[in-house]
């Protein structure tokens, strides 16, 4: 079982900036596809970056493309979500998520494990 938490959340004003992080237990995590999804009041999850097991490939959702960059440190067993140039629309909790497969993937039921979730507001 992997547990995974989250952490860097909080209150920004629009064009800031914040770094989520997630680290995941166990010893497995350099073998695990991650992902970012986020979830805004009254709206679906939605997929933000993914990253595979060996850091080589990454995904972005077209609109966090080149202002969001998504890492992984697999000696610190953790992931990393930088996020600038932040806007409003992405106010939302956001989730980090562990998949078996090694690519990256975008759809939430590729996942096996999720975190809790951590708030990120931004203010206009």
């Amino acid at each position: 079982q992997v547990q995974l938490v989250e952490s860097g959340g909080g209150l920004v004003q629009a064009g800031g900036s914040l770094r989520l992080s997630c680290a995941p237990s166990g010893s497995t995590f350099s073998t695990y596809g991650m992902g970012w999804f986020r979830q805004a009041p009254g709206k679906e999850r939605e997929f933000v970056a993914a990253i595979s097991d060996s850091g080589s490939g990454t995904y972005y959702a077209e609109s966090v493309k080149g202002r969001f960059t998504i890492s992984r440190d697999n000696a610190k067993n953790t992931v990393y979500l930088q996020m600038n140039s932040l806007k409003p629309e992405d106010t939302a909790v956001y989730y980090c998520a562990a998949t078996y497969y090694s690519g990256t993937f975008y759809r939430p039921g590729q996942y096996h494990y999720w975190g809790q979730g951590t708030q990120v507001t931004v203010s206009s």
